[in-house]
């Protein structure tokens, strides 16, 4: 992205508009309440404000101007603001997406759904990729029925396997299990992409799906939680109980450990 110009403006609050309904994330009270009790003007960031369509919208600072509406009794006040006078909305978004270091961490889910505003390439096609099953991503991070949380861990998997690889083991959970909310946990969902990049060209795609339908959606959480640290830790946990529930009691056609 190229380097934009700025101007220091002094810009009443009331006239400031924050882009909910696009890339920015949700207003905490919470975290305006702890800048307000810590406040500080030597320390203050400056919020930065994009002059856009004769408007003025934040990118970074909401909760800043938030804060200091509070220490001003709720009522509107004029705040020294960066403002930048070339940026698109998907620039806007690509900006927010970068707040890092001294801003609060984003969310796996802001940033993501920031980045897609923004056009980026790589969680444009992981957005696609995921929707083309019949699943979406929730950016809020909650589980429901045909919608994925676990955005960051799907968004690692995703990356590091290649969308073949995810759509496909989208696609086993989904036809084992129909979308149900547990299904789409992130331990199902990363230990299922796991099994079908490690064993592709191996494993029975109708046996799979036919023993997950036998088991609870919660059976692969439920047992690699079972297990002891000495036995397996982290993802191998439960991709190991894929595995189990791949063989099942068939003494034939098994798979062997691999991790």
């Amino acid at each position: 992205m190229k380097k934009h110009s700025y101007q220091e403006v002094e810009i009443n609050t009331a006239d400031i508009i924050v882009p909910h309904s696009s890339y920015q994330r949700p207003l905490n009270m919470r975290r305006v309440k702890e800048i307000a009790d810590h406040f500080d003007e030597r320390l203050a960031n400056m919020p930065k404000v994009s002059f856009r369509d004769g408007n003025y919208y934040v990118f970074d600072g909401q909760h800043t101007i938030a804060a200091r509406k509070l220490l001003n009794g709720g009522e509107h006040l004029p705040i020294m603001c960066r403002v930048y006078y070339d940026l698109s909305e998907s620039d806007e978004a690509m900006l927010f997406s970068q707040q890092f270091g001294a801003s609060r961490s984003l969310q796996a889910g802001t940033l993501l759904r920031a980045r897609i505003i923004a056009g980026d390439p790589a969680a444009t096609a992981f957005m696609n990729a995921t929707q083309s099953v019949g699943i979406d991503l929730d950016f809020s991070q909650n589980i429901g029925k045909n919608r994925i949380g676990c955005i960051s861990t799907a968004f690692r998997e995703y990356q590091n396997v290649g969308e073949e690889d995810y759509v496909e083991a989208l696609n086993i959970l989904k036809e084992a299990w129909r979308g149900q909310p547990d299904s789409l946990r992130y331990e199902n969902v990363q230990s299922l992409i796991k099994f079908v990049n490690l064993y592709k060209g191996e494993y029975s795609r109708d046996r799979l799906v036919r023993n997950l339908k036998k088991k609870d959606p919660m059976a692969i959480r439920e047992g690699g939680r079972k297990m002891g640290m000495d036995e397996m830790v982290g993802y191998k946990k439960y991709l190991y109980q894929v595995l189990l529930i791949y063989n099942g009691s068939n003494k034939t056609d098994w798979l062997p450990l691999k991790f």
